[in-house]
Parts: structure tokens; C-alpha cells; sequence
């Protein structure tokens, strides 16, 4: 099928939603929609974040699941992701990379590349609208606690990208398949559990493909749209067609497979965060004095809760969830992205890979929680007199400083949407594949149901998708931190011979 029939499909497809839509009322089309959605995934919404009572709060034991084993991972590795960052960043620079190999190196894109994949897909909404909601919900504090996951969240990444290197597999048209669906069957098979392997695997793939519906397409464009309309004042009626004109961009990417999307993201993905940066630099030079008491707000909150709702607690849960929602270590996504990563050696792209969560949650996102506490839009009293959150807030607080920001946040918006939606549908056709089996025809089903869902996620209600997205995305890290624990002596062997052969010369630095 060529690409020309692809995108015509996927028009007609969307045509005949907006027809259905404009036939009920879209406002009316949405509840429902959101409504159908709630009743068919609800149980899997209470059920992926079962909660204990502690103290005046709930919480969820799926984000105690993912803590628990970024700090195991970091301490059986030495703290990894502080001594070999200078080593992960050279080697991101190429200085590792032979410019003329004698022999070739098997895969499809470079570490750069693979790095820019991967945060494609993981610097998104979660760093805008992720953190609105979160101090929204969890105040200043929230921020400390982000951090502090996104730091030993460092060695999760580190341990399933090494992994995803390894076992990955080579088709004959040179194109990678890799990621935890491959590791967690053939690493637990040469440990002598091919059977729980295999159960792993599938599992992790299902949840895959329901995260990508969720996290990487429906709520990336629920709230790029929502982030259009405040910001132009377009009606509702117009998110269908905001929707389509999406889902045709994102398709013209997609239809070229992984060396298409890692060459548009290694240049979207710099411009993008780029441009987010710097509107945040120049919020706190603007309001550099405000700097000192921002932190202290973050630091105080953290350990009080102060003004928050389940205090200290409340604060814990809300940072702790929102940057694994932002960065994804333990969840196993970014680990198919590297996969296709042109090396022989699987350390080489598990030390990129500890680079994401920083530059993610680290850096953007707590740039982000500082703009919205200095802006002071994320006060109790103000929350309540208007009602705001997730990606409204952030914009609300940018333009306490500069009402501009809102066009060039709006453009920045669209392209974090864009370039996660991309990446997301790499992730999901690589679990499609796994489950259904390789072939053009079969790929060519699951871009047409992912362009789709691009078009729904700008209809549907903010309400559910976010408790969906989540769910899915939390639940591909039940299968893949098990495999985690068995494999992890297996990553230790690999680290260890790479980083000897680079300290006696064997491995050579290059200028």
C-alpha cells in the first residue's frame, strides 16, 4: 500500500468520525465517548494503581513498585548514572565511535539519534501538563520528589537499554526489533525460565500497545489541542479538524519506519526543548530574586505539604507519579527506541540511555515546576477560583511573565505532541509486530488504528484519558521490572568488560 492510500484511508476514517460527530454534537460525542471509554477500562484504571491507606492519603503501590526498583538499580551498580556520566556523554559525542569500522556495526540509527528518539518520546506533555497537574495537586513539593526519581531513575533506564541492545533482533532488511518483549523471553530463557519469560513478554506487549493509544497518541493530543484553543480562542467544534491535520503530519513521519522518525527527531527534538528552555530561562532571569524562595517553597513542601492535601504524603505520590509518567524508567518503552542503535557493544547505548531521565525530569521538568511556583498561579486560593491544571496552568503561569509566551508555548506544545506521537508509534508497532508477527501488511493495520486514535484523543474528554494513560503506561512496568531483577547480573557482566577494555585501550577514543 503505498503512502498516498494510507493517509487517504485514514482521511475517510476521520471524515467519518467528524460526520459522526457533527451528528450528535461533538461536546455531546466526547462525554460519551470519554463516558464508554470509563465503563470498558475502568476496573484496569483501579486495578493498576490499587492504593493502602497512609495516612490521610492513598497510595498506590504501583509507584512505591517503581521507586523501589530505581534505588535497588542504583545501589547494585554503584550509583552508575554519577560515575560514568562523562563516559555516557563522550560517548554520545562519538568519541567512542571507530569513523571508519573494519568491522560494520549492526543497527539502523546513531547513539544521537537513539538518544533523540527516546526523549522524543519522553520530553512531551508530561513536561508541561504533567507538572501543572502535579503541583496543582501536590504543590511546590512535588518538584523535590521528581527529581529525586528522576536521579535514580537514571539506573532503571540504564539497565532495560543495555538489555535492549542485547537481545535484540536483526531482520533481514537490516531493521532492528528490539526491547523488552525480546529480552524478557530470551534472556529469561538462557536463565532457564523460557515459559514465565514468554508470559512476561506478551503481557508487556499488550500493555505496550494500550500505553501507546493512551499516554503517546490520545493525551498528547487532548491537551496539544487544549493548548490551541485557550491560546487562539478556537471553539471545541474545531478539534476534530486540529485532530486530522495532526494525525497527517504524524502519518507522513511514521510511513518511513525508524531511520524516517530518528532523522526527524534528531531535529525536532533540540529546536523543541530548545525553545521551551529558553521561555523558562527567561521567566527566572525576569524573576531571579523570586529564585531562592522557589526552592525553598520546593524543599519546605517536600517534606511538609504544606497547603496540600494529604500534606507530606500527598506531595510524595504526586512527584513520584508524574516523573515516571515523564520519564518512563522501569517502564521499558525508551529500550525499544534504543534497540536500533548502530553498535556491537550493549553497555555503549545503557550509558546514553541513564542521560534521558535527567535531561527529562531534572532539568525541563523542574524548570517547569520553578516558573509555575514563581508565577504563584498554583496557589489554593487561586486553583480554586479558576479551576485550572495540567497544561493550562503552565501557560497561565508563563504568561505572568511575558503574555507573548502563550504563542510560542502553543507552538511548543504541538511539536513535544508531535514528536512523542512519533515515537509512541514506533513503540507500539514493535509490541504489534512481537504479538501479531512481522510483515508490511500487518504494520500498515496498526498505523491506520494509531492515526485514528490521533483524531479521537483531540475529541475525547481531558477527564479519563490522563487516569487511562497512566494506567497503561504504569502497567508495562509490572512485567518489565520483573524481568529486570532476573536479568540484571547479566547487564553487570557487559558494563563491567566494556568499561575494562576502555580503561586498557582496547576500546579506543577517537578525536
Amino acid at each position: 500500500m503505498k503512502k498516498q492510500s494510507l493517509v487517504a484511508t485514514m482521511l475517510l476514517l476521520s471524515t467519518t468520525l467528524a460526520q459522526a460527530a457533527e451528528q450528535s454534537g461533538l461536546a455531546a460525542f466526547g462525554a460519551g465517548l470519554d463516558s464508554f471509554m470509563a465503563s470498558i477500562f475502568g476496573w484496569f484504571v483501579d486495578l493498576i494503581f490499587f492504593s493502602v491507606p497512609l495516612g490521610d492519603v492513598s497510595f498506590p503501590l504501583i509507584v512505591g513498585w517503581l521507586l523501589v526498583a530505581a534505588l535497588v538499580f542504583t545501589f547494585y551498580f554503584g550509583f552508575i548514572q554519577f560515575r560514568l556520566v562523562g563516559l555516557s556523554l563522550n560517548i554520545v559525542r562519538g568519541k567512542y565511535t571507530d569513523p571508519n569500522p573494519a568491522i560494520k556495526e549492526e543497527g539502523e540509527v546513531s547513539h544521537f539519534q537513539a538518544l533523540a528518539t527516546a526523549l522524543s518520546g519522553t520530553v512531551g506533555l508530561g513536561n508541561i501538563a504533567g507538572v501543572g497537574a502535579a503541583l496543582a495537586i501536590g504543590g511546590p513539593g512535588a518538584t523535590f520528589w521528581m527529581i529525586v526519581v528522576g536521579l535514580f531513575g537514571m539506573a532503571s533506564k540504564f539497565v532495560e537499554c543495555t538489555l535492549g541492545v542485547k537481545y535484540r533482533t536483526i531482520l533481514p532488511s537490516g531493521a532492528v526489533s528490539g526491547g523488552p518483549m525480546y529480552y524478557l523471553s530470551r534472556g529469561m530463557a538462557e536463565r532457564g525460565m523460557g515459559g514465565f519469560g514468554k508470559v512476561l513478554a506478551v503481557g508487556f506487549a499488550l500493555m505496550t500497545i494500550l500505553a501507546t493509544f493512551g499516554a503517546g497518541n490520545m493525551f498528547q493530543g487532548n491537551q496539544a489541542f487544549a493548548m490551541v484553543s485557550s491560546t487562539f480562542s478556537i471553539p471545541t467544534e474545531y478539534s476534530i479538524i486540529f485532530g486530522v491535520v495532526l494525525a497527517v503530519l504524524v502519518g507522513s513521519v511514521i510511513l518511513g519506519g525508524m531511520p524516517r522518525i530518528a532523522t526527524v527527531t534528531e531535529k525536532v527534538v533540540p529546536f523543541m526543548a530548545l525553545l521551551y528552555i529558553t521561555m523558562a530561562v527567561i521567566v527566572l532571569v525576569a524573576n531571579f530574586n523570586q529564585i531562592g524562595t522557589a526552592f525553598g517553597e520546593i524543599f519546605t513542601g517536600a517534606f511538609t505539604g504544606a497547603g496540600v492535601a494529604g500534606g507530606f504524603i500527598g506531595a510524595l505520590i504526586q512527584g513520584l507519579k508524574r516523573a515516571t509518567f515523564s520519564n518512563e524508567a522501569g517502564v521499558g518503552s525508551a529500550a525499544i527506541a534504543h534497540s536500533a542503535v548502530k553498535t556491537n557493544e550493549p553497555a555503549t547505548e545503557g550509558l546514553v540511555a541513564l542521560l534521558e531521565p535527567f535531561i527529562d525530569t531534572v532539568v525541563i521538568c523542574t524548570m517547569t515546576a520553578l516558573v509555575i511556583t514563581i508565577s504563584g498561579v498554583n496557589t489554593a486560593a487561586n486553583l480554586q477560583d479558576q479551576a485550572i491544571t495540567g497544561v493550562e496552568l503552565t501557560r497561565a503561569a508563563f504568561m505572568q511573565t511575558a503574555p507573548i509566551f502563550q504563542y510560542f508555548l502553543a507552538l511548543a506544545v504541538i511539536m513535544f505532541a508531535f514528536s512523542t506521537m512519533i515515537s509512541w508509534s514506533y513503540y507500539g508497532l514493535k509490541a504489534w509486530t512481537y504479538l501479531f508477527g512481522e510483515g508490511r501488511t500487518k504494520e500498515i493495520i496498526y498505523k491506520i488504528i494509531f492515526l485514528v486514535f490521533v483524531v479521537i484523543g483531540t475529541v475525547i474528554q481531558f477527564g479519563f484519558v490522563i487516569d487511562f494513560a497512566d494506567a497503561a503506561l504504569f502497567a508495562m512496568a509490572i512485567f518489565n521490572i520483573i524481568g529486570l531483577y532476573f536479568l540484571m547480573p547479566i547487564v553487570k557482566k557487559e558494563v563491567n568488560s566494556f568499561v575494562a577494555r576502555v580503561k586498557s585501550g582496547e576500546i579506543k577514543k577517537y578525536k
